[in-house]
């Protein structure tokens, strides 16, 4: 048999072992193996405030701008998000119609109150991060073919408190009107009183709801409404002094908060007894109109109660 002419020796292998060779693995089931998820660490995308909001009732992601488009009313269930004044005004009135009165007044600090934060500190910072001067905006406007006197209280400035200010821009709104012959709307929204004027701030009750009579008196309608939350010195004079009485779906309204009223009456209080309604089904509401149906609503109410107003006989 013929040798080959490499042997171990030539090639320098004398005496030793061929190297081993690796087993093989196993096969694995299938084509790959799954990697395992929960070690992996996936990096989580902010989201930009402003952008999205979320339903507080529905649970809904809604963009942001969708959401202005149906006026701050969710498109899903409904819900009313809190509006400002100047927004409100806006979804309100004709285009450029609406001429503001006494945009310059201010709160002054008569009292000195101090606290965690003084009153003046508070009133600044307030009126840095809202833009406005105070808890109302008053004017007059036309809605639909009426001129009309409006007033638009914003929940957002000082939770809507009734201070001096507030109650005299609307006590010279209410006048204004009066004496030009036009119909009102106020639209409420308030925590009550505001306790950083004490007295001054009770006093304003009093004034409005007298310059109401006056404005009643030469037979011009008044319409008010409610938004959440009413409550409080405002809902104890001029929110429920209306000809007519409307509020917003959903909307809180009262006096004193529910564990006051059941600490006072000792008494069981039945669900969503603040509640429009619940207001409504009693007679202290007369309709409860969606946010986005109310200036329709409004018009019609206005050239009806104008339309149907006979003039004062007058004595000899």
């Amino acid at each position: 048999m013929a040798t080959s002419p490499f042997s171990r020796k030539s090639l320098g292998l004398e005496g030793k072992e061929p190297p081993a060779v690796p087993p093989v693995a196993p096969p694995e089931r299938g084509f790959l193996r799954k990697p395992k998820l929960g070690a992996a660490r996936v990096r989580k995308k902010d989201i930009p405030e402003g952008i999205w909001t979320k339903c507080p009732k529905c649970s809904t992601m809604i963009y942001d701008k969708e959401l202005d488009e149906h006026l701050k009313v969710c498109p899903h269930c409904g819900h009313h998000f809190p509006i400002g004044a100047r927004e409100r005004i806006n979804s309100l009135v004709e285009t450029c119609s609406f001429e503001e009165m006494d945009a310059a007044m201010t709160s002054v600090d008569v009292l000195e109150f101090t606290g965690v934060a003084s009153y003046g500190e508070k009133l600044d910072s307030y009126r840095k991060n809202t833009g406005l001067r105070d808890a109302v905006v008053t004017g007059i406007g036309r809605i639909g073919p009426s001129r009309v006197g409006l007033g638009v209280m914003d929940f957002g400035f000082l939770g809507g408190s009734m201070g001096s200010v507030v109650g005299e821009k609307l006590t010279r709104l209410i006048e204004q009107t009066t004496a030009q012959g036009l119909p009102l709307i106020i639209v409420s929204t308030s925590g009550g009183a505001r306790m950083y004027e004490g007295m001054f701030s009770l006093m304003q009750m009093a004034k409005t709801s007298a310059a109401l009579a006056y404005h009643a008196r030469s037979r011009l309608p008044y319409l008010s409404v409610l938004t959440h939350p009413t409550t409080a010195g405002v809902m104890a004079s001029y929110a429920s002094l209306g000809d007519l009485i409307l509020a917003e779906p959903g909307a809180m309204i009262g006096f004193a908060g529910p564990r006051v009223i059941k600490d006072t009456t000792q008494a069981e209080l039945p669900p969503g007894f603040q509640t429009a309604e619940f207001l409504r089904d009693r007679g202290l509401i007369d309709a409860i109109i969606p946010r986005r149906d109310l200036k329709e609503q409004l018009a019609f109410f206005l050239e009806f109660l104008m339309g149907s107003r006979q003039p004062l006989a007058t004595s000899p």
